[in-house]
């Protein structure tokens, strides 16, 4: 089995972040970056399948050479190789442009990646790369199972969950509870340096986004305490300035 896993390289949920050039670019200095916390459940959940049915596991990054260190964790954690389109990521078509692009190549039977990334959250990756390569595509998907050709995929819905049957090759966007995060041990940490990273130059340059402007979140405000006995202040504030009411 040959699985395809395309992971993101976002800014630790701990980093205070901050911009330039107008508004208009992330301020990279200092910025502390991680795999996206849902392409490390895909990521752990293909490394699974992997001992459990044998074949490979393919890392893939869209991103320049900064991304590299986190591309070597992923080695460390059980993937085989990697490739980075060494590109910025400017949106979700451009980045599911790419890995189209890599999967055409090599025939992959799965593609996983997290459900959406946590810097823009625009869960649209995997739904454009199944459109492009006229596969199913198929999130957030909570359980994956594989018995020869077919697929078994617990998904997320509204309310509730649903059971599903396919049949490989798949596109899938994951999330918890489908693996367990994985921890690089040493020996994956030093078999890592050694695995081949192959560097490649995107395929299109289709940028169909333009950013206007970025701002950050209005701070919060200061907290009010209400006595237990005036419930009444309570229920007006909330009713006239939180506006939950």
């Amino acid at each position: 089995m040959k699985i395809l896993v395309c992971v993101t390289s976002v800014p630790d949920t701990t980093t205070k972040i901050s911009f330039t050039d107008n508004n208009t670019k992330l301020n990279r200095a200092g910025v502390q970056y991680i795999t996206g916390p849902y392409d490390d459940y895909a990521l752990s959940r293909a490394v699974e399948l992997k001992e459990q049915h044998g074949g490979t596991v393919t890392v893939l990054n869209v991103g320049e050479a900064d991304t590299e260190p986190v591309i070597r964790k992923c080695l460390a954690i059980g993937a085989d190789d990697a490739i980075r389109v060494n590109a910025d990521p400017t949106d979700a078509f451009f980045v599911a442009e790419q890995i189209a692009a890599i999967a055409r190549e090599n025939a992959y039977d799965l593609i996983l990646m997290g459900r959406e990334s946590i810097d823009y959250n625009g869960g649209q990756v995997h739904g454009i790369v199944g459109e492009m390569l006229g596969l199913p595509s198929i999130s957030p998907v909570m359980k994956l199972d594989i018995e020869g050709s077919k697929a078994r995929i617990t998904r997320e819905i509204e309310g509730g969950k649903d059971e599903l049957e396919a049949t490989l090759p798949l596109v899938l966007g994951c999330q918890e509870p489908i693996a367990e995060w994985k921890i690089p041990n040493m020996r994956g940490i030093m078999s890592a340096r050694t695995k081949p990273l192959k560097v490649v130059e995107p395929a299109g340059n289709d940028t169909l986004t333009k950013v206007a402007g970025y701002e950050l979140p209005p701070p919060r405000g200061a907290v009010r305490m209400i006595p237990a006995e005036e419930a009444e202040t309570l229920i007006s504030l909330l009713r006239t300035e939180a506006k939950v009411l």
